[in-house]
């Protein structure tokens, strides 16, 4: 289900920010849509603006910014990445629940304080294995994702693909989780503001496509974009299971929606059990072939 503009709800609005047409919600939807999310999904892509000013998240229940292909700090190719950033800087300042995916995540390192650079190893592609930090076994996320993904030894399988990577974690972040290639995975800023570097929302099809452009570094790592592809399709209600948990940090009902409350009371509930936990094979190892240190630092004073 690719969702296209305002969704019905009679829940939290939640606005959901699309940097291109290849890079949808995607099975995020079913999880947000189930849990009575008014969705707004927001192109700034074809000219959709983004809401700006102090009061650019009043009535905002959860913000998701979605992954693509621009690099995070190419505001002139992708012009409306400032306003993306003062968006996740305003929602981690305020308590409004974040998602972050792939691009989403360095752009909300960025707007904190944090680095981004062309990864030193190379892409990172396929169904690979992420595992959680100390601190993120006690994160309402990462404890709700190990729960679904029945993984008591903290790790659980994700669909990656990315070239980009965080460096340099911003001064008030958490590591959450790392993999083999990059230590950022997932990272926490303030109480409610998550970036994950894999991609929780992408289905088998968008993840083929994607894939297609990684064919030689797969077969150099010893796999291919049609295994990676398939090992997808088999993994569907484990993904499913990955989607809903990271759909939870944004629906009511979760330990965050009383900015009062101890935030990481009853982590892990709500996010279902029973997934499996093999690790995949694929481009989560060898070095691979850097492409230059391009980066960009800084942080978004928030209106």
């Amino acid at each position: 289900m690719e969702p296209g503009g305002a969704q019905p709800g009679t829940g939290r609005r939640v606005l959901v920010v699309e940097h291109e047409a290849g890079a949808p919600l995607g099975r995020l939807a079913v999880p947000l849509l189930a849990g009575d999310a008014h969705l707004e999904v927001l192109r700034p892509w074809r000219g959709e603006p983004l809401p700006s000013g102090p009061d650019a998240l009043d009535g905002v229940g959860g913000l998701v910014v979605l992954g693509g292909q621009a690099d995070s700090w190419d505001d002139d190719a992708s012009p409306w990445l400032p306003a993306t950033r003062t968006l996740l800087a305003s929602a981690a300042r305020d308590g409004v629940p974040a998602l972050g995916i792939c691009l989403g995540a360095q752009l909300l390192a960025l707007a904190t304080g944090g680095r981004v650079e062309r990864g030193a190893r190379g892409p990172e592609a396929g169904l690979l294995e992420v595992t959680a930090t100390a601190a993120g076994r006690t994160d309402p996320l990462v404890a709700a994702v190990l729960a679904a993904a029945g993984a008591p030894d903290g790790s659980w399988r994700a669909p990656q693909a990315h070239g980009d990577a965080v460096t340099e974690l911003p001064p008030d972040a958490e590591l959450l989780a790392s993999s083999d290639l990059y230590r950022v995975q997932a990272l926490r800023v303030g109480e409610r503001a998550w970036g994950v570097q894999y991609h929780p929302e992408v289905t088998a099809p968008v993840l083929a496509q994607w894939l297609a452009e990684h064919a030689a570094l797969l077969e150099a790592r010893g796999t291919s974009a049609a295994a990676q592809a398939a090992a997808v399709e088999d993994a569907e209600p484990e993904l499913a299971l990955l989607a809903a948990a990271h759909a939870a940090v944004l629906l009511p009902g979760e330990p965050q929606d009383d900015p009062r409350s101890d935030p990481w009371t009853g982590a892990g509930t709500g996010a279902g059990t029973g997934a499996g936990t093999g690790a995949g094979t694929g481009a989560g190892t060898g070095a691979g072939t850097g492409a230059g240190t391009r980066s960009r630092t800084g942080r978004v004073s928030a209106p």
